[in-house]
């Protein structure tokens, strides 16, 4: 199949608008609370780099965008996940197989630097299962369904990497906001290639992070 990589983007970006308030609050609990600031002002970058970009592939842009202008701890890691989603993509002429490939290879990516593992209460809970839901051969909603659960899974998890290692309980009940905002790039991706695909309404998965349940 193929896919339209700058509609995917640009609703990744719409979304981060909506879901600012609920990832900065989130952040607030385990964090200095600009997450929601660093993927929103690096998203609204990558809307305007892809308008300066017009031939460039839509992910090779995110990804030096990201790499290269994007500050704090996620922006650099979101960063290599655009950039093995753009390298795999460019060497596949399936959108689903560049994609599997490119999520596989972008959470290996981004284990070797910040040396997480399922269950430490970072993106990486959401992003394992939604690579093991696309080698598993699901579609995106399932791939969304599965990113989405596992971060909300994290708001049952005592962080064991990161600024929220040293914040004790204080951010249990409520979702990882990294994990969250990664989780959130599925849903976008969900909504472009399979929107008559039955996943949550935004507001609907933001109620859920807000409330922890």
């Amino acid at each position: 199949m193929t896919l339209d990589h700058r509609l995917v983007l640009s609703t990744y970006a719409q979304t981060a608008r909506t879901a600012h308030d609920t990832l900065t609050a989130l952040d607030q609990l385990s964090g200095d609370g600009d997450f929601g600031d660093n993927l929103r002002e690096g998203l609204d970058r990558v809307e305007t780099a892809l308008g300066e970009r017009p031939s460039d592939a839509a992910f090779a842009v995110a990804a030096s965008v990201f790499l290269d202008e994007v500050g704090g701890t996620s922006g650099p890691l979101i960063g290599l996940l655009f950039q093995e989603i753009a390298r795999a993509l460019a060497h596949s002429e399936d959108a689903r197989e560049g994609w599997r490939t490119g999520v596989a290879e972008g959470l290996a990516a981004i284990q070797r630097v910040g040396e997480a593992e399922p269950g430490d209460r970072t993106m990486v809970d959401a992003l394992a299962p939604a690579r093991d839901a696309l080698t598993a051969g699901e579609d995106f909603a399932g791939t969304a369904r599965a990113a989405l659960s596992g971060a909300q899974a994290t708001a049952g998890i005592r962080a064991r990497r990161g600024r929220a290692a040293y914040v004790g309980d204080r951010a249990l009940g409520a979702p990882d906001p990294g994990a969250v905002g990664v989780a959130l790039l599925f849903w976008s991706l969900a909504r472009v290639a399979e929107p008559d695909a039955a996943v949550d309404t935004l507001e609907e998965l933001l109620g859920r992070a807000r409330d922890g349940g």
